[in-house]
């Protein structure tokens, strides 16, 4: 299992501070065609890829919605599958609209179109994996009635609110909620050998001029938010990942550009910065997949 951990401390759900005592776990998906977690969880920590519209669901309401989920499974930056969690295992969380809310942990599944089989199987071995480990913590058996549940069995129960998730997808790939439940029974075989909740990788974020000017270095820091403020308090320097990519410049670090008719991300970097050397830089600054600009396009270029 790929388990990381961004807390949504932005989200209403977060600064509200209510706990729980785990009783159960309820699947969600997330009933749009966007497999990407950066879509939900941000801000960008370098694997995550930057969410360009900024509507991940870091802030107060998302999408003008009070909700939150304890974790979410998809896609990162480079195609892989990861758990992140967004939330404290014991924090209640905002995800069926009714007293499932005050008992189960939740996490999305972000869904796709629905019909790559090797995605789901994927992003489904996950979900098992996470489950596991999360019944073995707190002591859940997922075979047990009302335990492990999707978000559609919540509302036949009567904890949730109207929703299909999972069971307009599972059934698609041949798999339902018996299944899952067994699959994850199966993990917690022989009392749970080899099956335990993972530390969460942290990602240092460093703060320094350039990623070679080790001596620069003004600190390293486990949250995001705290590297860029110290970025922002000393002119010149930057937040960079663990393989050195910078992550975020500084307010005081870079100039804004408008895109004219002809330019190239190459021809930016050689006339605004010499030899074009700092090119790399200027493409993860502004969190392009590709060499593609357009006209009019505002692009940050580092000082």
């Amino acid at each position: 299992m790929n388990l990381r951990k961004l807390i949504l401390t932005k989200n209403a759900c977060y600064i509200a501070g209510r706990t729980i005592t785990p009783r159960g776990i309820m699947v969600h998906s997330t009933g749009a065609n966007n497999p990407n977690l950066k879509r939900y969880v941000g801000p960008d920590d370098g694997l995550l890829g930057v969410n360009q519209n900024n509507n991940h669901w870091n802030q107060a309401n998302p999408d003008g919605k009070q909700v939150c989920v304890h974790a979410f499974i998809g896609k990162l930056a480079n195609g892989s599958i990861a758990a992140y969690q967004t939330l404290p295992w014991t924090h209640r969380g905002w995800h069926c609209g009714g007293d499932g809310n005050n008992t189960h942990i939740s996490f999305e599944i972000c869904e796709d179109g629905l019909g790559d089989a090797v995605y789901f199987n994927k992003v489904y071995q996950e979900a098992v994996e996470l489950c596991a480990c999360l019944c073995k913590l707190y002591n859940l058996d997922p075979a047990k009635d009302g335990v492990l549940i999707c978000h559609s069995e919540g509302y036949k129960r009567g904890i949730a609110s109207n929703h299909a998730d999972v069971m307009h997808w599972f059934p698609k790939h041949g798999k339902s909620m018996d299944t899952f439940r067994a699959a994850v029974k199966d993990a917690l075989t022989g009392g749970g050998a080899g099956i335990s909740v993972p530390e969460t990788s942290a990602v240092l974020y460093r703060v320094r001029k350039n990623w070679s000017d080790s001596k620069s270095q003004k600190g390293a820091f486990k949250i995001l938010d705290n590297a860029k403020q110290c970025a922002d308090e000393n002119s010149g320097y930057s937040v960079f990942n663990e393989k050195g990519n910078v992550v975020y410049s500084g307010s005081s670090s870079y100039n804004t550009y408008t895109v004219k008719k002809g330019d190239t991300l190459w021809t930016i970097a050689a006339t605004k910065l010499g030899n074009g050397s700092r090119y790399p830089e200027i493409k993860t600054l502004n969190g392009l997949a590709s060499d593609t600009i357009v006209t009019g396009q505002i692009l940050k270029i580092p000082k």
